[in-house]
């Protein structure tokens, strides 16, 4: 026995961890003496069955390793032949008992001497012994430290050579203190093939492939709802006009029908309009009054009434002016999480970008957008400010087109659905100044409703939009401008 090392001691239980003495006496696990404490030892073998190392277990889980510790190897090496069809590598010493246990001591498993933070080095040192098995199954505790240990180790392996076991409790240990010795091997034997994030076979997601194709959430408006297949959770769409045009009522009239009509809990982020306007807009579109202006034919009952029906489903962001990005998706955030709402509102897009980097600040607000409302399982509609067209101004009716979006290559590259609303306000006629064309300028989930338009006309009486003549949509021919800004497509 090497100087360095303490007498071994007697094989012991240790029935507070579940482990019995014919475990203890497998692996070695002796009760010992040191410096006139009691300690738990766990003695490392080197191949040729000799103690090279011990890891000493003191009182209140303070641990120290005496010996050859360069010459120490996985905990429990020795016990198993070179190779086979599989070995189970659990992050300690405990757990890797357990596991033998429940396996009745009869397949391989071994544990990493230093836990997760040396787990990568621990393989690497013991791979040539590793790779001799047709499998190798990583059973770490399912604390982030083990889990972030895993995505480090599994890069040691050939592909579909390593494979992850995933545990109902904290370790394989607190599995059979619980008594759990069948699921504790059905979690071997259930043990999947290692897969970076992000990559799925078709077994992955099979349910879900097989599931009937279902409409989405629809819009106020049928023949948008129909050419869409309605709101899909986890997109985002685009709406652009010119100043003027009709965005806040085709907004409000949307939050409204999603409030009263799909009785769903809605987030509103209005960055150059307060909430107090915003509601009386929204309950407006309800009651069919215009509460928002200081002359109409509504009392404050009605005002009061229709109100009501926002409360506990319309929530809105007060900080008027705030245009930090930082700032607003913190909000976002907080209102799906924390309110439930799933359908999100934002106006305008343009207010959030950077001044002194418009194009890039876009380019990076779209992409988290896009993250966020796929990561929270929502749906965003978004607007966006238009550059001024080379020919007919917007507030004239001058045709929208992607290319007018600000910071169009994000937006296009990033959105599900982007659409355009289109009114002469100088037109001298009345009908044609109330009336809007509503375009779509892309349509990711299909291309089939691309270009497609139809009118909405407005009642000045109740505020509200309504297509126009029951008017389908209009095959206006693709937009050709469909190329962004900066070239190529999206």
């Amino acid at each position: 026995m090497s100087g360095d090392l303490i007498a071994f001691g007697d094989p012991a239980d240790w029935s507070s961890r579940s482990i019995d003495i014919e475990t203890a006496k497998k692996w070695g696990f002796t009760r010992s003496e040191y410096k006139g404490e009691v300690v738990r030892v766990f003695n490392y073998k080197n191949l040729s069955g000799r103690v090279v190392a011990q890891k000493v277990r003191f009182k209140g889980k303070d641990f120290r390793f005496v010996g050859n510790t360069k010459e120490c190897g996985l905990f429990g090496m020795h016990l198993w032949r070179d190779g086979g069809k599989r070995v189970v590598v659990t992050e300690g010493e405990i757990d890797a008992m357990s596991v033998s246990k429940a396996q009745n001591h009869k397949w391989p498993v071994v544990s990493i001497p230093t836990g997760a933070q040396g787990a990568k080095k621990a393989l690497q040192k013991n791979l040539d012994w590793l790779q001799k098995f047709e499998e190798v199954v990583l059973m770490f505790d399912m604390d982030e430290p083990g889990q972030a240990a895993i995505e480090e180790c599994v890069t040691l392996f050939a592909p579909g050579t390593c494979k992850v076991a995933k545990l109902p409790l904290k370790d394989a240990n607190e599995m059979i203190k619980d008594d759990q010795y069948k699921e504790l091997i059905d979690c071997i034997w259930e043990a999947k093939t290692y897969r970076p994030d992000g990559i799925v076979g078709v077994d992955d997601i099979l349910d879900d492939v097989l599931k009937p194709v279902e409409w989405g959430l629809p819009w106020c408006f049928d023949p948008l709802t129909q050419a869409t297949y309605g709101r899909r959770w986890g997109e985002i769409a685009g709406l652009g006009a010119g100043t003027g045009v009709g965005k806040t009522d085709f907004l409000t009239q949307q939050i409204a029908f999603d409030i009263e009509e799909l009785q769903q809990k809605v987030g509103v982020v209005f960055l150059e309009q307060k909430p107090v306007e915003t509601s009386k807009r929204i309950a407006g579109k309800i009651a069919g009054k215009m509460f928002h202006l200081p002359e109409g034919e509504w009392d404050p009952e009605e005002l009061k009434r229709a109100v009501a029906d926002l409360r506990g489903k319309l929530f809105m962001y007060d900080n008027f002016g705030q245009t930090d990005w930082d700032i607003v998706k913190v909000q976002i955030r907080y209102m799906a999480v924390s309110l439930g709402c799933r359908i999100i509102y934002l106006d305008h897009l343009t207010a959030l970008a950077d001044t002194g980097d418009e194009k890039g600040s876009l380019e990076q607000i779209m992409k988290e957008m896009a993250m966020l409302a796929e990561e929270l399982n929502i749906h965003i509609t978004y607007v966006s400010h238009l550059t001024t067209p080379d020919g007919k101004p917007h507030e004239e009716g001058g045709r929208v087109t992607i290319r007018h979006f600000k910071g169009s290559r994000a937006i296009g590259f990033w959105s599900y659905f982007m659409f355009g609303m289109e009114r002469d306000q100088q037109a001298e006629d009345e009908e044609e100044r109330q009336t809007t064309t509503f375009r779509v300028l892309k349509d990711r989930y299909t291309g089939q409703s691309t270009g497609l338009t139809f009118k909405l006309k407005y009642d000045r009486q109740s505020g509200r939009l309504s297509v126009k003549d029951d008017d389908d949509f209009h095959n206006k021919g693709d937009d050709e401008d469909i190329d962004t800004e900066d070239g190529g497509d999206f």
